[in-house]
């Protein structure tokens, strides 16, 4: 019987072969924390004696979360996880190197790796070919300081993607189509797998989209084979001798094959306050908006704030709409800065802030104020997710938002593009 990408990846790391529903001790290539669950596994060491990483060098603590730090707390809790890394020799993503699913990729994460990180959102290194996941403070913390983690092997969903995007459309509204589809809980702890030739044709950034957002089904990863665009990726990145392909065997078994034809999906918004409440862009036009952030491990890549810079370009913001850009790494930052999109952002009077999470975990660099309404391109529109339970949040592409920006409401961005 064949693999699937889970299987196989999995079966590798557990030095036999594994399927879906199997208990299973893996080996693990990457750790990743961060500042606001990085201190937990942190301490959690140091109350069982185990202050070591066994593989330090590709262990790494990421202050993101609250970068630059908002409260004394949090800064203490920086302090600790900067201690932790030179004690142990684990590596330290610091304050303005970017969000961590994006530099995780950026800098380590290699296909065929097993990546867990103390964050829901570690799921976005499947675009790698990793089966990366997110799990507990305390697993995470015994994954350092062992190197290998249990698990139960995921049943996996393959996604079948055919056709191409429309002018206007992205894998953003795809995924919030997928979610609305099969709902929040559609695929909870399984895997879901994309392929077909639009999976094939989709470079890493789009696949890192649908990646990311495989748990806001519920799903424990989300996995693409490792091939040309892959490779693409890496030598992007200095790192083409990290390649090596990877594909699911032609006979794999799945739990269910969901089919989508990209060809007839228009732009989507998820509406509060669950990802699932999804509207198509004319069912969504003419909401009132007060705050656009453009941003985060979803949408932060300099290819999102590309699309965002040529429909902003020579334009304003709206005049009660405030516009919030993060670049997900400094990597991305710099790239904007030599492009010139900071300036066009600038002019069309957004703030530009550090690289790194902000509001969308509802630190800092902007919380919403009762009855606010934010479009956003992040991930989550949970209620009280922007610091605010009594705020709104709403859930669109980079050209949707950017569009929306200077409307001031939810517009359709094909009508300015």
């Amino acid at each position: 019987m064949g693999l699937t990408l889970a299987e196989k990846i999995l079966s590798e790391h557990a030095g036999r072969e594994v399927h879906a529903g199997e208990l299973a001790i893996v080996a693990v290539d990457v750790c990743l924390t961060q500042d606001g669950t990085g201190p937990l596994a942190v301490r959690q060491l140091e109350k069982l004696g185990m202050v070591k990483a066994a593989n330090p060098e590709r262990t790494v603590l990421f202050i993101d979360h609250s970068a630059p730090s908002a409260r004394r707390e949090l800064s203490n809790d920086h302090m600790l996880l900067r201690d932790f890394a030179s004690k142990t020799g684990a590596c330290l993503s610091d304050v303005g190197d970017g969000v961590c699913h994006q530099v995780i990729s950026e800098r380590w994460l290699k296909p065929g790796d097993v990546l867990i990180g103390a964050d829901s959102h570690t799921c976005t290194g499947g675009a790698m070919a990793a089966f990366s996941t997110g799990m507990g403070s305390t697993d995470v913390a015994v994954g350092i300081a062992f190197g290998k983690t249990w698990m139960r092997v995921p049943e996996t969903i393959r996604v079948n993607l055919t056709g191409q995007f429309s002018r206007g459309v992205y894998a953003k509204d795809l995924m919030l189509f997928l979610i609305g589809k099969i709902t929040t809980d559609g695929a909870n702890y399984m895997a879901l797998e994309f392929g077909g030739p639009a999976a094939d044709a989709m470079p890493h950034y789009e696949r890192m989209v649908l990646a990311n957002m495989a748990v806001e089904a519920g799903a424990k990863t989300g996995l693409f084979s490792s091939d040309g665009q892959t490779r693409l990726f890496l030598e992007s990145q200095d790192r083409g001798k990290d390649y090596r392909p990877i594909k699911p065997d032609p006979d794999a078994v799945y739990s269910r094959v969901v089919d989508i034809d990209l060809s007839k999906l228009v732009p989507i918004v998820s509406f509060p306050h669950t990802v699932d409440n999804v509207r198509t862009i004319d069912e969504a036009k003419g909401e009132k908006i007060d705050q656009v952030f453009i941003g985060t491990c979803t949408n932060g890549r300099i290819e999102d704030l590309r699309v965002a810079a040529s429909i902003l370009k020579g334009k304003k913001r709206h005049p009660h709409t405030r516009l919030l850009i993060i670049p997900a790494s400094r990597a991305v930052y710099g790239q904007a800065i030599k492009e010139g999109l900071i300036t066009i952002f600038n002019d069309a009077g957004a703030s530009i802030n550090t690289p790194g999470c902000g509001p969308c975990v509802g630190v800092h660099m902007g919380i919403l104020g009762d009855g606010e309404k934010c479009l956003s391109t992040m991930n989550r529109n949970f209620k009280g997710r922007m610091g605010n339970p009594e705020g709104f949040i709403y859930l669109a592409s980079p050209a949707t938002c950017a569009a929306s920006a200077i409307a001031g409401e939810i517009v359709d961005p094909r009508e300015v593009m």
